[in-house]
């Protein structure tokens, strides 16, 4: 993007201002996030000082990066996309088995009500915790809906666009591939993967809140 806008607009200044302000937000925002919730996952699995769990996660990502090169990143990528996806399936199969299948799940959903609303100084408005009357719909209410439709629409759009097509992470692999015809049937894999998530995360997510109504 940064050389795109060199090229659109002209000059050096515009470019050096992008570069250093994607590095600021990837760095400050994205890598450190995933680097402390890695490390979070070693502490709890291995019961290690934080800090352990941060050098030891940096120290084997960079062994692979430097040995490897790009390649071993996609390889990488490609493990787990393939564990996250068994394991996914295998946790949506339970959920929805948990609570009686899809009919059953969207039954209940709406009437899971957490027992504890209160505690600690805090009181949580009912708005927040009673499921909205059209949880099931993508194109809500462009007033009273949580995530009103023209916001979806036009505003999502604006941030896919950002992300998948001038973020770096997802460039680079664009770039890698072996030729256009890969490039492009990746692009499609990865358009019909995106549709999982809402089987796979969200559902099984609203499933925890039926099953868990008693947790804080």
């Amino acid at each position: 993007m940064p050389e795109y806008l060199r090229k659109r607009f002209g000059g050096k200044r515009l470019q050096i201002y992008l570069s250093v302000l994607s590095l600021f937000i990837c760095v400050a925002l994205r890598i450190s996030l995933d680097i402390f919730s890695g490390a979070i996952f070693i502490k709890l699995a291995l019961g290690l000082d934080l800090y352990l769990a941060i050098f030891i996660l940096l120290a084997i990502t960079a062994i692979y990066t430097i040995t490897g090169g790009l390649a071993s990143v996609i390889y990488t990528d490609t493990l787990q996309t393939i564990v996250m996806l068994i394991g996914s399936f295998i946790l949506m199969g339970f959920a929805f088995a948990e609570v009686g299948g899809y009919e059953s799940f969207t039954e209940k959903y709406m009437n899971a009500i957490p027992s504890i609303v209160e505690g600690d100084n805090l009181t949580i408005s009912s708005k927040c915790y009673t499921p909205q009357a059209d949880s099931f719909h993508i194109f809500r209410d462009p007033i009273t809906g949580d995530i009103p439709w023209p916001g979806m629409i036009v505003g999502m759009t604006i941030v896919a666009a950002w992300y998948w097509c001038t973020d770096q992470v997802i460039v680079q692999r664009c770039l890698s591939g072996k030729d256009m015809s890969h490039v492009k049937a990746a692009c499609i894999m990865c358009g019909y993967l995106k549709l999982l998530p809402m089987f796979l995360m969200v559902m099984p997510g609203m499933i925890s809140r039926i099953l868990y109504t008693g947790k804080s």
